[in-house]
């Protein structure tokens, strides 16, 4: 852009040259005050004019534009200048500018005064030097160029062809009215509008269907699963503006490391529902919540400590502190639930949640929850996700599951259609049409990568957009006058379409851009500005122009804005363009922001300092942090984003040299992971071993024995589980001995549940083993003992020494007595409230009357062990509901059915529980072949146990394998057995 002041010449060479200065300079000052305004570059600032770039140094999208509404901008304050210089009798001025649009090489000179000019040189700066020489006093010429690719953003006047010194052919020359009809600053700054929406008619169709029904009182699940890219989320954005006047629309979405960030997408829901903002504090937080649910329901009181704790707001004093984690998880998922039931009986609810392959456990855990409840609520739960996500709705009878496929050709034509004006421009369709084939065969139908494709095109300057679509820049042709884009090099994934565009990006943007990326997906405002060392101003600019381009989308949100990735992808394809070292720093300081920033409640964002300090160079921090995620998930008993905190903490731990507190740390951790591996993996898991080995070596290196017994425990349950004898003993007299020189009730419980399980199994010892459960019975006290449960991972040592006491007293020959202890080991469990104690004592039950043959009694146990231990996610137990709920079923004539289910529960025994108690278990399924005729497969099943009883030594059910294979011998060769004996009173 070449701009001069046109003076009025017989007035002012009449003054004198300072007074001429005086009249000149603030001309030359508004000038390039409107070149800044649009962030341009004043190249040369010389005699009455200036010299402006748009696109260097800094790059923007719309640079043609900018220097457009800068010449307009000019020529306003001009024209009040000149005003002003009249009312005072001086020499009025105007104005002149020339525009062109074109390629020009910038260098930089460095000046004697130590400042560094950029200089254009290039034919490009000729034509618009040019423009401005051949422009009248108060005008605006631009090239033809120019004006194609700014067209429909501004009024022109053409003023035909001229001839231009240095230039063979004559240029089409334009005159610049003002601002077109179809675009305002504000209009620039937005978002690019959607592309029309096509295909997807019988999707919406169920949509609608599924949303009536959920209004007349029908509650449905829909699932749409698709491919990245294929418009799952811009199915629901279409089916909102066509249906959310119908009810409250609530919406969440997860993220790919959320995983390790407990319901983070269920508290971002309940953040929209209760209108909470981030910089509200706890008073500001709980005043909402509460207004809102008592405004609700007063009924529903009872829910706020659940719903106060999801945010971090929990009096130490609350019993939701001491409360099973187990029982606090079922309670804050059943608070919700009623929440949203509560609120669908006001208005239809209409639950939005994207991105389910990236899912926490506990989100997870509910929504299955939830789903549970739909069916008879004015509920409409939308989901989303990725192939690889597996879910348990699939034979609800209203859930649908809608798949989303590429688009077909017929449908992807019509939306390159949409994106690409096949009409526009002088040189003919054929080049766009050999374009849209191009895009067709890269992208196969998948319409976010045609439309990103386009928009990189744009970018490029391949294409240039338009009300009626994108089209070719002109030069392209059908003759090839100039090269066709299949020369370019088109991304064929997404990945590398985000890669190409961010390396585009001006410097500053792509700086900016790869920071927010180690930030987050999501982030405010005031996190950017601690984070990034940048003036405000050219902060938000930057912004600005990354929202423009729609890297990045602003969310409403009060007090202050928010950001989002318009993809996650993106964020992943830039953050991997950081070099490590940046990345580190980058990560270290978005950590001590988010200190800074949240310190009242750091709690809440335990997640993400774990997440940051352990990509940085600080690995003490890290260790803190992940640390104390892991904690916060295993008390919410989200044991798999706990397993992940902490060994990752583990991890980084090695990076530190090898000292006694490295040491003392890792102990630390590795018991703290010792329950959780437990609970996820199964008793007898290597994992849990390795655990449990590791800390008792890092105990006698450090001396260290205050962890000890939760050592020696872990250790006994994986060597029982595997039915090893010995070593089994011996940690079971070592727990003994330790809880006894500690002289703690809590270990003596836990000691003599031990040995009582080890006489039941191994010796059977029933004399023994019912001493043992007894000791542990006196000693339990439920209020005292209560947290025993959750710091060794398995059940409540109460519970477990009445229902050992109960199978001992059966086999002594006292099984009314052995009824009323295992009744008792039920009440407690229950009186307890910890799931997988009752689930324990659920089991037992279903052992305790299949001995006493009372199948349909021990099959309704089993089956209440596999409702709890399926719900609450225990695989050991459900595995032996199955077992027994197999024998209890070939009891009643269902025997096919019943071997089939015991031998699933057999199997799934195998992987978590390993061996003890197999042979028990075989004997099971040896007594169901009998019950169908099949003598030799339970002769070999026998065979079997006994091999593993001579080969562990557990002797418990020995001798009722011994009784069983001389019945079905007896059996074999014809002879009739006689009649079971009646159990003992």
């Amino acid at each position: 852009m070449g701009q001069e002041a046109e003076k009025q010449r017989p007035l002012i060479e009449g003054l004198d040259p300072e007074e001429a200065r005086a009249i000149i300079d603030p001309a030359l000052q508004l000038m390039m005050d409107a070149v800044h305004r649009y962030e341009g570059y004043v190249a040369q600032a010389l005699g009455d004019g200036i010299f402006a770039l748009f696109g260097a140094p800094l790059a923007h999208e719309d640079h043609p534009q900018r220097a457009l509404y800068a010449a307009l901008r000019m020529q306003e304050e001009m024209r009040r200048y000149a005003d002003q210089l009249r009312l005072k009798g001086g020499v009025p001025l105007q104005m002149r500018v020339g525009i062109n649009t074109g390629e020009v090489v910038v260098r930089s000179i460095r000046k004697d005064d130590l400042h560094t000019d950029y200089v254009p040189v290039g034919h490009a700066t000729n034509l618009a030097a040019r423009m401005e020489q051949m422009a009248t006093p108060g005008s605006i010429l631009v090239t033809e160029y120019t004006h194609k690719i700014t067209t429909g953003y501004f009024e022109f006047k053409v003023l035909g062809e001229a001839r231009i010194k240095g230039v063979e052919e004559p240029l089409h020359v334009y005159e610049v009215l003002g601002a077109g009809p179809l675009r305002t600053r504000l209009q620039v700054a937005a978002r690019r509008g959607l592309t029309r929406f096509v295909g997807r008619q019988s999707e919406m169709a169920q949509l609608r269907l599924a949303f009536e029904q959920a209004k007349a009182g029908q509650g449905q699940i829909v699932g749409v699963m698709g491919e990245p890219g294929l418009g799952k989320s811009r199915l629901f954005y279409e089916f909102k503006l066509t249906s959310q006047s119908g009810g409250l629309v609530l919406e969440a979405y997860s993220v790919s490391h959320g995983k390790a960030a407990p319901y983070l997408p269920l508290i971002e829901l309940l953040k929209t529902y209760f209108q909470i903002q981030l910089q509200d504090d706890e008073r500001q937080r709980k005043e909402k919540i509460a207004g809102k649910v008592l405004i609700l329901d007063r009924s529903l009181e009872d829910i706020l400590p659940y719903l106060f704790a999801l945010f971090g707001i929990e009096d130490p004093y609350s019993p939701l502190q001491q409360m099973d984690a187990q029982i606090r998880r079922r309670r804050t998922f059943e608070a919700v639930k009623k929440l949203f039931l509560r609120e669908s009986l006001n208005q239809p609810l209409m639950l939005i949640f994207e991105d389910l392959h990236w899912i926490d456990t506990e989100t997870q855990g509910f929504l299955d929850v939830l789903s549970e409840s739909v069916a008879s609520a004015r509920i409409l739960m939308l989901t989303n996700y990725r192939p690889e996500y597996r879910h348990e709705w699939g034979q609800k009878t209203y859930y649908t599951q809608l798949r989303l496929a590429p688009f077909g050709k017929t449908e992807a034509e019509e939306f390159l259609a949409a994106l690409l004006d096949t009409t526009a421009g002088a040189t003919g369709p054929a080049p766009l049409l050999a374009l849209k084939q191009l895009i067709l065969e890269k992208t196969e139908g998948t319409p976010f990568f045609m439309e990103e494709i386009v928009q990189e095109l744009v970018e490029q300057g391949v294409l240039v957009r338009e009300a009626a679509g994108a089209r070719l820049r002109p030069g392209f042709s059908a003759s090839g006058h100039e090269l066709l884009p299949t020369d370019l090099h088109i991304p064929t994934t997404v990945q590398g379409v985000l890669a190409a565009r961010i390396d585009r990006l001006a410097p500053d943007e792509k700086a900016l851009f790869q920071q927010l990326a180690v930030i987050g997906r999501e982030f405010p405002l005031s996190l950017v500005r601690q984070v990034v060392a940048q003036p405000e101003d050219e902060l938000y600019r930057v912004l600005s122009s990354l929202q423009h381009k729609e890297f990045l989308y602003e969310q409403p949100a009060f007090p202050e804005m928010e950001y989002l990735f318009k993809h996650a992808l993106t964020q992943e394809v830039a953050y991997g363009t950081v070099l490590q070292e940046r990345r580190k720093a980058l990560h270290e300081k978005t950590a001590q922001a988010i200190e800074q920033l949240f310190q009242d409640r750091l709690d809440e964002h335990y997640s993400d300092l774990a997440h940051h300090y352990s990509r940085s160079g600080n690995p003490q921090k890290a260790i803190e942090y992940l640390q104390k995620a892991g904690q916060q998930a295993a008390q919410r008993s989200a044991n798999a984003e706990a397993i992940a905190h902490l060994t990752t903490a583990l991890q980084v731990l090695k990076t530190l040299p090898d000292t006694s507190e490295r040491a003392q740390k890792e102990l630390t951790l590795q018991v703290t992971l010792g329950p959780s591996v437990i609970a996820t993996k199964g008793w007898a898991a290597p994992e849990a071993k390795m655990v449990y080995s590791r800390a008792q070596e890092l105990c006698q290196q450090a001396g260290d024995t205050s962890q000890l017994f939760a050592i020696l425990w872990g250790l006994w349950l994986f060597h029982i589980a595997q039915a090893d004898f010995e070593p089994t003993r011996e940690l079971g007299e070592q727990l003994l001995a330790l809880a006894q020189s500690k002289n703690d009730s809590g270990l003596l419980v836990e000691a003599h549940y031990v040995q009582a399980a080890i006489h039941f199994w191994f010796s059977g010892e029933m004399v023994a083993t019912r001493e043992h459960a007894e000791q542990g019975i006196s000693l339990y006290d439920p209020q005292q003992h209560r947290s025993l449960a959750f710091l060794y991972g398995s059940f409540d040592p109460g519970v477990a020494c009445f229902g050992y006491a109960a199978l001992a007293l059966w086999a002594l020959g006292y099984s009314q007595q052995g009824r009323q202890r295992l009744h008792a080991a039920l009440a407690l469990a229950r009186e307890l409230s910890h799931p997988s104690s009752l689930a324990f004592a659920l089991s037992l039950a279903a052992v305790f009357h299949l001995l006493g043959h009372e199948e349909q009694a021990a099959q309704e146990r089993a089956e209440a062990t596999i409702a709890l231990a399926t719900e609450q996610g225990l695989p050991v137990l459900s595995a032996f509901g199955t077992l027994y709920r197999g024998r209890a079923l070939a009891e009643w004539g269902q025997g096919e059915e019943g071997i089939a289910q015991i031998q699933q529960g057999l199997a799934a025994l195998s992987r978590t529980a390993g061996q003890v108690g197999r042979p028990h278990w075989l004997a099971l399924l040896a007594e169901a072949y009998g019950k169908v005729g099949q003598p030799e497969e339970a002769l070999s099943a026998l065979a079997e146990a006994l091999d593993l009883v001579d080969r562990t030594g557990e002797r418990f059910y020995e001798a009722e394998l011994y009784r069983l294979k001389g019945e079905l011998t007896l059996k074999q060769s014809g002879v009739r057995s006689p009649q079971h004996p009646a159990p003992n009173t």
